[in-house]
């Protein structure tokens, strides 16, 4: 996504906002039941207290627009271009890809909408406002590697490749801090770790 490139590297328009959004807000329930299940699950093998579940997304201004940058799951129809969709994976095998049901999409939106956005526990963290990191940002959305959600995305990460895994790569390719950005007190975001480990590792970024 070619972005232009005028002014200085710095403008009070720019900038880079992270949200935590609580897992399954704004639904019918069904994503945040079987998160419930995941935790306790989790907890129980992990021998410590559940924590709350987050998920994430990204609002990136520029002075050309404002993008939504989010990973979702299932992909909804063939029209991905109406969502800004600049790339699309298999979750959980790459053969079970070739039905949309099990294929996950990676957005970069101009104008786009998040729908729990509102949910977001303490609204907007401003993580970077240099304009060009923000441009950086949204051009490299068409990089982010396209690996298999619900599974370990390199030998020896234990944890696994999902939405929030995409969101902390394209931080972390972007040099920003990401071991300073830690979810609402008592929460975690499963994947997370993933994406940074991936995004230091240099896959995807080709």
């Amino acid at each position: 996504m070619d972005i232009a490139q005028p002014g200085g590297a710095n403008d009070t328009a720019s900038g880079i906002d992270l949200y935590w959004i609580p897992l399954g807000a704004g639904g019918v329930g069904f994503v945040r039941f079987n998160g419930r299940v995941y935790e306790a699950v989790a907890a129980r093998l992990e021998r410590r207290v559940p924590q709350d579940l987050y998920h994430t997304a990204l609002i990136v201004s520029i002075p050309e627009g404002r993008f939504t940058v989010e990973c979702a799951w299932p992909s909804p129809d063939a029209n991905t271009s109406s969502r800004g969709v600049v790339v699309e994976g298999p979750v959980f095998a790459r053969s079970a890809a070739r039905s949309r049901a099990f294929r996950y999409e990676v957005r970069c939106w101009r104008d786009g909408v998040v729908p729990d956005l509102g949910e977001a526990r303490g609204g907007a963290h401003r993580v970077s406002a240099d304009a060009d990191t923000a441009r950086r940002l949204i051009d490299i959305t068409q990089r982010v590697p396209g690996l298999t959600w619900g599974r370990a995305p390199l030998p020896g990460v234990g944890d696994m490749w999902n939405s929030n895994s995409v969101i902390s790569w394209l931080l972390a390719s972007c040099d920003l801090d990401v071991e300073a950005m830690d979810p609402p007190s008592g929460g975690r975001a499963p994947g997370w770790h993933a994406g940074v480990v991936v995004a230091r590792a240099g896959v995807g970024h080709q």
